[in-house]
């Protein structure tokens, strides 16, 4: 009796369109600061933290879920600023093991060079044309210190809220909260956050709190 229905679910099969892939959910630019109040220790702070956070495993479901686009830049003075891995597309956990083992493995960029956010920011922006499909795009600054070098960062701020890319930053402090506040005032858009480690013994888990935020904000 089923064998006549066979022909008409095969024609209804080929009538019926593919499902388009899952879009990208959020490019997200992971920014490293390398200027010169960076040590060789705190260098690596930064970025075995970053390879440690994206093995977590919230982190990790969620980054293959949306399908998420990760990049990693340096930064420092006015004319230092690298795309140290370009734009990875996470579509599985090999890829993001691949990511994070390139992370943890990233050669330093910069040494001795001042602190240029302003430059840093718009550097960061311009990286969004690679990821035009991309529903949401956040560049994740870290720093521990403000600019002494190059532009006002409050001009690469007002380019990114105009261009709709969210920036949201890690403050690195010892005592008080002046880079958190510095952040605050002249750094972030509107709608982004800072938050803040003490020291960069606590960069590793401030670093996978605030990753686990800004993909929280991600609508399956």
């Amino acid at each position: 009796m089923l064998a006549p229905l066979r022909p008409l679910a095969l024609a209804l099969t080929l009538l019926v369109p593919a499902l388009p892939a899952r879009a990208c959910q959020t490019a997200l630019l992971l920014a490293i600061d390398v200027s010169q109040s960076i040590d060789s220790a705190e260098y690596r702070y930064q970025t075995e933290g970053l390879a440690d956070a994206l093995a977590d495993t919230e982190i990790a479901e969620a980054l293959i879920r949306g399908r998420m686009a990760l990049a990693v830049m340096q930064w420092s003075g006015r004319d230092a600023q690298n795309l140290s891995i370009p734009w990875t597309r996470i579509h599985s956990q090999a890829d993001l093991a691949a990511f994070a083992a390139r992370a943890r493995a990233i050669p330093r960029a910069y040494v001795m060079s001042n602190t240029a956010v302003g430059e840093a920011l718009s550097f960061g922006l311009a990286q969004f044309a690679a990821v035009p499909d991309c529903a949401r795009k956040v560049i994740d600054v870290s720093g521990d210190g403000p600019d002494n070098a190059g532009s006002d960062p409050r001009l690469a701020r007002r380019a990114a809220e105009r261009a709709g890319i969210e920036i949201n930053a890690l403050a690195i402090e010892s005592l008080g909260l002046s880079i958190t506040n510095y952040f605050r005032r002249a750094v972030i858009t509107r709608g982004g956050f800072v938050m803040t480690a003490r020291g960069y013994r606590s960069y590793a888990r401030t670093l996978r709190e605030k990753i686990r935020r800004e993909i929280s904000q991600i609508m399956f």
